[in-house]
């Protein structure tokens, strides 16, 4: 069985899209869409901008999202999923990829996702750090014994777990992980406690937006975050993508299970095209992979 996996935030890269702009007109016609229901031109910041202008918040999740779905839709009738999941922003791709949301309604909450995080990050500021080669029951010990908010937070493969929390909460756990063993524990470049309770207000704006939104039974089984089971009933995965803001992302339980499920071979659609292929040799390195 083939699954398609789709990246989240940091798989942007300079110049993300314009050979598909410039190769196809379902691409052209996309971008175009998406230039317009955004209300800025954002195919100018993917093909010509900067890291930095890329790193921006409310254009990294809108870009990375279109670059998934546009290249998923340049491939027609090979695109035929027999499941599919989306690493915390690559939900929403992975969503609009099997049906269970229109490309219009997909980019319009990814939009109202970005500008909602951003405005939680500036209310309240927070970070992460990435622990490397520690065992995970380990890292949520140490995160629960400090006083300060500190959760796992990105569960990303076997040896890679992301904290999340206040500032002060993840410098204390980092060290703290060191000090256990951890190879690594370092803080990373990001503005604000992503899939932390730091971001209760981005969600609750967003499940607004979420409710109001019109969610159809996909055509194969989602994987989400929360809980990293299949998943085709519209209710649930509304209901699922409402908690995904403030819970972790399950990515190593979602390979897990999509293995034990009947998942041969994993297929990464968008971003850079390693990010996700990685994770899934750190979980079994027996399972084939590529990048569409």
């Amino acid at each position: 069985m083939k699954a398609y996996v789709f990246p989240g935030q940091a798989s942007q890269f300079e110049g993300m899209g314009k050979d598909m702009y410039e190769a196809s007109e379902v691409a052209r016609h996309l971008f175009e869409q998406a230039n317009e229901l955004l209300g800025f031109r954002i195919t100018d910041i993917m093909f010509e901008g900067t890291a930095e202008d890329l790193k921006q918040t409310k254009v990294t999740q809108p870009a990375v999202f279109l670059h998934s779905i546009i290249k998923a839709r340049m491939a027609g009738d090979a695109f035929v999923p027999e499941a599919v999941a989306g690493h915390s922003l690559g939900e929403f791709s992975a969503l609009v990829a099997s049906g269970a949301l229109s490309f219009t309604d997909g980019l319009a909450l990814v939009q109202q996702r970005a500008l909602a995080m951003q405005k939680a990050c500036e209310a309240q500021p927070g970070t992460m750090a990435a622990v490397l080669g520690l065992d995970d029951a380990l890292i949520e010990q140490v995160c629960h014994d400090i006083d300060e908010v500190v959760i796992p937070a990105n569960y990303n493969c076997p040896g890679q777990l992301v904290i999340s929390g206040a500032v002060a909460g993840v410098e204390v756990a980092a060290e703290r992980l060191r000090d256990a063993g951890a190879k690594r524990a370092i803080m990373l470049p990001v503005g604000g406690a992503f899939h932390s309770p730091l971001m209760q207000p981005a969600q609750e704006e967003l499940q607004r937006a979420i409710e109001s939104t019109q969610f159809e039974a996909p055509s194969c089984p989602v994987y989400q975050n929360v809980d990293a089971v299949a998943e085709q009933d519209p209710e649930a995965i509304q209901r699922k993508l409402i908690e995904q803001l403030t819970a972790p992302v399950r990515w190593t339980q979602t390979m897990h299970n999509m293995i034990a499920d009947g998942v041969t071979e994993f297929i990464e659609v968008g971003g850079n095209g390693k990010t996700l292929q990685g994770f899934v040799k750190k979980v079994d390195r027996r399972f084939p992979t590529a990048a569409l």
